[in-house]
């Protein structure tokens, strides 16, 4: 009887476990098709939030396959594409250059893309004019604004000589009434006045004259002080109108869209030309991660061509990224051009050329083809890399590629954000060989993400430690630490890590690099580390 009772339960529990199997696999099915919708979702609320008009989202809610979001995402940018007979979408790399931009400087409680400064940037580009009081104070109002002194809150002003769909000389106004670098966007320029509220205080010239109420500053709607086309200021406006402008700033950008020709697909050939490649990833978004793929030619390998006492040579490039399945997803052509006197020759054929590419990419793992090829000589080269780029959760501590660089350097303000090698607003161009002579400067750079503010300041807390010993001695040479609060736009969401070192105290040999990155409000570390050579 107890081996039938027995025999009875095994079958019962083999004939059960398909039922579980089957259940099991469901639900990992399940998962992971949640996981697998994520970076489709945070496309549209967070690396387009900004410009999908209400029809395109009312379209991607009728989508039903991620092949369907696929092409919808490929076709949105495509109707954007200002020059569709080139491989190359202008709007769409300047869209993740303003994302950058905002996440480098506007970050405070949020990240940068978030915050209402960060928004305006997104949609509408850099201002014409920016009237900048980060510390507040005492105020001389305008005539605009009524005259009469008073005490304000840190404030930014933004003039736009003409915004598409929304009108003339438009000014915007963000005040940080928390005195946390949190700006917050307003049309009202009493938002600022840190003594509206105190009575007999901080009065404008009609108030002293007791011609008009404190209480009513901003309210008028005597036709004396209406905007024409928004082309006054918001003090010029009435309530109405400051609403009607709130409004129209808030919609999507307007322009004029093109359609994109059918891809151009490119014959990869193979022959010898010596390269070097390297990839960085410097996230942007939770769906968005901007890659920066470096590529660097010996210019001894390259055949120059002599023409009126001048030596050139030009290399063409071209590049495909595409998932591991190989469907494109980006595609670059580049024209790299070195001249020089006849009398320089050698001394340039001694140096290298250089190029780079940014793209910005969801997180996920693709495929880079680079193709190269001498255009006087006929030497070509081509490779695949894996591209891994990095997925970091909203509150994962976490950091970009560390880049040891040869140059390291502020940009123009008109080229924030934009031009090869630019990072933000700093120009870093990597030493792909990891080989420099003592008498140069070596460069770190990278950034750390998602530092647990303090309660109170809502700022980052903790350190950077930096340690450089000697290969095979563990002879440390270097050896010194920064606090994280005193870095330059440092904020909870961001903390760029710039460092220019010199050499000539380090004698010939292989160097590793050791960082430690402290978070003091979570305990958490970053322990990044990089091997240089110096000659």
């Amino acid at each position: 009887m107890h081996l039938n009772v027995l025999a009875v339960r095994t079958l019962a529990v083999t004939l059960a476990l398909p039922v579980f199997s089957f259940q099991n696999q469901r639900r990992r099915d399940e998962n992971l098709r949640k996981e697998l919708a994520i970076p489709y979702k945070k496309w549209m609320t967070e690396d387009a939030a900004y410009i999908l008009s209400d029809e395109e989202r009312l379209a991607w809610t009728r989508l039903g396959t991620d092949d369907e979001r696929e092409q919808f995402i490929e076709l949105f940018w495509r109707l954007r594409d200002p020059t569709p007979d080139t491989e190359e979408n202008e709007f769409r790399e300047e869209h993740y250059r303003r994302i950058a931009y905002a996440n480098e400087r506007f970050a405070s409680g949020a990240p940068g893309w978030r915050t209402d400064r960060g928004r305006m940037y997104i949609k509408f580009g850099p201002p014409d004019e920016i009237d900048s009081r980060p510390s507040g104070g005492s105020y001389q109002r305008p005539a605009e604004e009524g005259g009469g002194i008073t005490s304000v809150f840190p404030f930014e002003k933004w003039r736009y000589r003409r915004i598409e769909g929304v009108g003339s000389d438009i000014l915007i106004e963000f005040v940080d009434k928390s005195m946390t670098g949190e700006y917050r966007m307003t049309t009202d320029p009493s938002d600022k006045d840190a003594l509206l509220m105190v009575p007999g205080t901080g009065l404008t010239l009609m108030e002293q004259m007791g011609l008009a109420p404190k209480s009513d500053r901003f309210n008028r709607t005597d036709g004396t002080r209406r905007a024409e086309a928004f082309g006054g200021t918001p003090a010029s406006m009435n309530q109405f109108e400051r609403l009607h402008l709130q409004a129209q700033l808030d919609r999507p950008p307007t322009g004029r869209f093109k359609e994109l020709e059918a891809s151009v697909n490119s014959t990869i050939k193979f022959n010898i030309l010596p390269m070097q490649a390297r990839s960085d990833f410097f996230p942007l978004t939770e769906s968005s991660v901007l890659t920066n793929v470096t590529v660097q030619l010996e210019n001894k390998d390259l055949q120059f061509q002599a023409k009126d006492g001048v030596h050139k040579c030009v290399v063409n490039i071209y590049g495909r990224i595409s998932t591991l399945s190989r469907r494109a997803v980006n595609v670059f052509e580049e024209q790299i051009t070195v001249e020089s006197p006849s009398e320089q020759l050698a001394q340039i054929s001694r140096k290298s050329s250089i190029f780079q590419k940014s793209i910005p990419l969801p997180p996920g793992a693709y495929r880079l083809n680079i193709a190269i090829q001498d255009a006087i000589g006929g030497n070509r080269n081509n490779f695949e890399m894996a591209l891994n780029v990095p997925r970091v959760e909203p509150d994962e501590f976490a950091s970009s590629s560390l880049i040891l660089a040869d140059l390291i350097e502020k940009v123009p303000s008109r080229s924030i954000g934009s031009g090869q090698f630019v990072i933000g607003e700093t120009k870093v161009r990597p030493r792909l060989s990891s080989i420099f002579q003592q008498f140069e400067k070596i460069g770190i750079y990278m950034k750390a993400y998602n530092f647990k503010p303090d309660e109170t300041t809502k700022r980052p807390s903790g350190s950077v430690e930096y340690e450089i010993s000697r290969d095979g001695s563990n002879e440390k040479v270097l050896e010194f630490r920064e606090d994280v609060a005193t870095m330059p736009n440092a904020s909870a969401q961001q903390v760029t890590i710039e460092k220019v070192l010199p050499l000539t105290a380090l004698e010939p040999g292989k160097y590793t690099l050791k960082m430690k990155i402290t978070d003091s409000n979570s305990h958490q570390t970053l322990t990044p580390i990089a091997v240089f050579t110096v000659n």
